[in-house]
């Protein structure tokens, strides 16, 4: 599917809020993230969109994963984090946007998917992914992911905190 805007045909609505998977697996111990290039500028990006109409936050994340990633999972309903960043709608023209994150595990990883043809996927480490995004936020995000009994979790970023579970398991 192509939009750059939401199109309320499809039941997306335009909104400054957008949904997005953090789409996850565990690599021998190690939390590994799913990273899409964007399609206009090809920098790295998780799947993210616009609210959809007839589904929650939680399921609306898990279908930008299908479409952007090929990805299906096991999807926490709990929010992870939220980052903002600046959606060009043409030259000259941003819309701020604040993206609320739901982490997915990932189980399959499909070969064919909605937007194959127009974006690149690569696993990372968290940190590794943490220095290939753009957003200050997403980054602090990814740079403090664990994993508890199946759970992915964030470090509570104030020093001295251990690591909180945001999610349950």
């Amino acid at each position: 599917m192509r939009h750059s805007l939401p199109n309320p045909s499809e039941g997306r609505t335009l909104d400054t809020q957008q949904i997005a998977a953090l789409c996850w697996r565990l690599h021998r111990g190690k939390v590994e993230v799913l990273l899409v290039t964007s399609r206009d500028t090809g920098r790295w990006v998780i799947p993210k969109g616009w609210p959809m109409t007839d589904r929650s936050a939680p399921e609306t994340a898990a279908q930008e994963a299908w479409e952007e990633a090929g990805v299906k999972g096991t999807l926490q309903p709990q929010v992870l984090g939220t980052y903002d960043y600046d959606k060009i709608l043409k030259p000259g023209l941003a819309l701020p946007c604040s993206v609320t994150v739901y982490p997915l595990r990932v189980g399959v990883l499909a070969d064919k998917f909605p937007e194959r043809a127009e974006r690149r996927r690569k696993w990372f480490a968290a940190d590794k992914a943490a220095r290939k995004v753009a957003e200050p936020s997403l980054r602090d995000i990814l740079s403090n992911l664990s994993e508890t009994d199946g759970t992915l979790c964030i470090a509570a970023p104030a020093a001295g905190d251990g690591p909180e579970a945001l999610a349950g398991a």
